[in-house]
């Protein structure tokens, strides 16, 4: 592809470009030790590194142009942009040929569930006989091959990449208010923008509540001429957005409470097998799922909703839910050989581990433990709400160490004791050791008992401790095994 091309998607972020010749590209690259001959390469402003500082590098190794937002004279053609994060996308679209307008690409946002949204999706079109693209938090899977992630939302230039390599029908992607801001998903192009719910997360990254609300909107900037939105009204914020996109006269298909919105949830009933209706377009729709909890029966009507106006037939769909076989990391339950359940969640916000809690009261544990922690360095201002709702609704909690992130073991081993003598209603004790705060759960595990286990879910621990161990279900595997051999040595 010749540069000029590339050129023709810059329109708007091009601040400068003087040169006559117009070089042949092999490639684009973010990263100058990746650059190879024919190369455009684009100095990216990171948040630690400048890549501006690299030019001279990649130039080296042969890049044939340099797209930057620095006032530079280079010995290769150099665009000057307002926004290299912007014009990376735009570029890598073009270079790729626009690589979303082949596909069927379907936006997921929202606090909490966006990871199991998209795999009910993938499940309920793979059960439809459609080939389906997943990219996001827990995996990237492209042509029935599975890859491991880097963010919940790849970068611009990765993002074009697989979706060039995709031949599936459907892409499924996460989409970050991260993603967002930083430009992630510029030069995609959606025919469906999902937003399932908004609460407290991320105000270490956001000033406040309502930039973050912001920065989700930004996703319907995206969209197709005939694109459509599936909105969940069940918070607030859904309500808000809804408002907003029609008046941009996007589409808006609603899942909510009152008469005016497409799909509605009714008669719930969360002890043993998930089972709830919906009622589409005066229509009633009984529907089974294997996962349990509240926030299961939101994240499935979501993807039912979808799948209809995609036009999947209903009786395709409920079919389809009743094999979902749940997410790594996800409300993934573990069985204690003893009778107890042990859960492990992703769940890292007030909301979603109220849900799990919910989630177990529902099914009658016996008593409810949870073990969780919180990230340094990351949002501190929903750590005393996510105490106070283990110790409202859990009969005990343990307060763990997660990612500590450089954070010294020292502070977070005093927060963790100052939160729990604030919030814990003399419920909460501190064992910093996370596998050791699994190792006593399952040693004093009980027959009806519930031990949930969130903020991590399927990622690998960052930490050492002190079991060898890699992940909390890696954790429980291991204690699940040391006792099988105990019992056959004894």
């Amino acid at each position: 592809m010749r540069l000029s091309e590339v050129l023709e998607a810059l329109s708007g972020s091009l601040k400068k470009y003087i040169n006559d010749s117009d070089p042949n590209l092999t490639g684009i690259q973010m990263d100058s030790r990746k650059v190879k001959p024919g190369d455009l390469f684009v100095a990216i402003s990171g948040f630690q590194i400048d890549g501006h500082q690299f030019i001279q590098e990649a130039i080296d190794k042969g890049a044939a142009a340099v797209i930057g937002e620095h006032d530079l004279e280079l010995a290769v053609p150099y665009i000057q942009v307002f926004d290299s994060r912007l014009a990376l996308g735009r570029a890598a679209s073009a270079y790729y040929h626009h690589p979303s307008r082949k596909h069927t690409v379907i936006g997921v946002t929202g606090t909490n569930g966006k990871t199991t949204v998209s795999y009910i999706l993938k499940h309920i079109l793979e059960h439809a006989g459609r080939s389906c693209s997943l990219l996001g938090t827990v995996s990237y899977i492209i042509n029935d091959e599975v890859y491991k992630p880097s963010n919940t939302t790849p970068d611009a230039l990765q993002i074009q990449e697989l979706m060039a390599a995709s031949n599936d029908e459907f892409v499924v992607l996460e989409v970050s208010s991260h993603a967002l801001k930083q430009y992630r998903i510029e030069g995609l192009e959606l025919d469906y923008g999902l937003f399932t719910n908004l609460s407290h997360d991320h105000l270490d990254y956001h000033p406040t509540i309502e930039d973050y609300f912001e920065a989700k909107t930004l996703m319907y900037n995206y969209m197709k001429q005939e694109g459509s939105a599936v909105v969940s009204k069940l918070c607030e914020w859904g309500d808000k957005l809804a408002d907003l996109l029609s008046a941009k006269e996007i589409p808006v298909y609603s899942m909510g409470d009152h008469e005016s919105d497409d799909l509605k949830i009714e008669n719930i009933k969360l002890n043993g097998a998930t089972r709830f209706e919906v009622r589409v377009g005066g229509v009633v729709y009984p529907l089974t799922l294997p996962s349990p909890g509240l926030h299961n029966v939101y994240n499935a009507a979501m993807a039912f909703l979808t799948a209809i106006k995609i036009g999947i037939h209903p009786d395709v769909i409920a079919e389809a839910l009743k094999t979902f076989p749940g997410v790594p990391g996800r409300f993934e339950m573990i069985p204690h050989p003893d009778g107890a359940t042990f859960i492990v969640d992703y769940a890292h916000t007030t909301d979603a581990i109220e849900y799990c809690l919910h989630a177990a009261q529902e099914h009658d544990a016996a008593k409810i433990k949870h073990i969780f922690g919180f990230r340094g360095e990351r949002d501190k201002t929903k750590r005393e709400d996510m105490v106070r709702a283990s110790a409202e609704m859990s009969d005990e909690f343990i307060l763990t160490f997660d990612d500590l992130n450089g954070v010294s073991v020292e502070e977070m081993e005093n927060e963790l004791k100052e939160l729990n003598d604030r919030f814990g209603m003399n419920k909460g004790r501190i064992i910093t050791d996370r596998t050791l705060a699994i190792q006593e759960a399952w040693e004093n595990a009980n027959p009806g008992e519930w031990i949930l286990i969130t903020g991590k879910g399927p990622e690998e621990y960052q930490t050492m401790y002190e079991l060898p161990t890699t992940s909390d279900k890696d954790t429980l595997l291991y204690l699940q095994k040391q006792q099988e051999k105990e019992k056959i040595i004894g």
